[in-house]
């Protein structure tokens, strides 16, 4: 029986938003939103907003917002970039790596309840099909 990719990502998307909505009151705990946990938790892989907005799949405009939040909050600041005086780069205060570590810590409960419905080898195929649709996907042939 072949498989409905689209029931499949409309499963994935209710598992993440049923994750996230477990650990939202410990991210408010912190004084941070989903979208800003995100952004805190790429930062340190793409420094750079431009970059940041790509990665998360998200308008620049909203990621200037998170920033400019993230900022206000004392998690994270602008730096100017050595390489380029032209651009900043966003770095994570002290705050904001603790800040971080406690929402993935939240994050990483919520989703091993889930978890535990499955066997650890069950665990382990899912880890490897994740890893595998990370993958850039094969062109598309006509």
């Amino acid at each position: 029986m072949p498989v409905d990719a689209a029931q499949l990502w409309t499963l994935n998307h209710r598992l993440l938003t049923v994750v996230l909505d477990a650990c939202s009151a410990e991210l408010a705990e912190l004084g941070l939103e989903a979208k800003e946990f995100f952004v805190l938790a790429e930062v340190a892989a793409s420094p750079y907003p431009a970059e940041l907005a790509a990665r998360l799949v998200i308008p620049k405009a909203s990621v200037t917002v998170y920033v400019r939040n993230l900022v206000a909050k004392g998690f994270m600041r602008r730096e100017i970039d050595d390489t380029d005086l032209r651009r900043h780069r966003l770095v994570l205060t002290d705050d904001g790596v603790a800040a971080r570590d406690r929402a993935f810590a939240a994050l990483a409960r919520a989703f091993d309840r889930r978890l535990a419905a499955i066997a650890p080898q069950d665990r382990a195929e899912l880890q490897r099909i994740l890893l595998a649709l990370l993958e850039p996907a094969p062109e598309a042939t006509s």
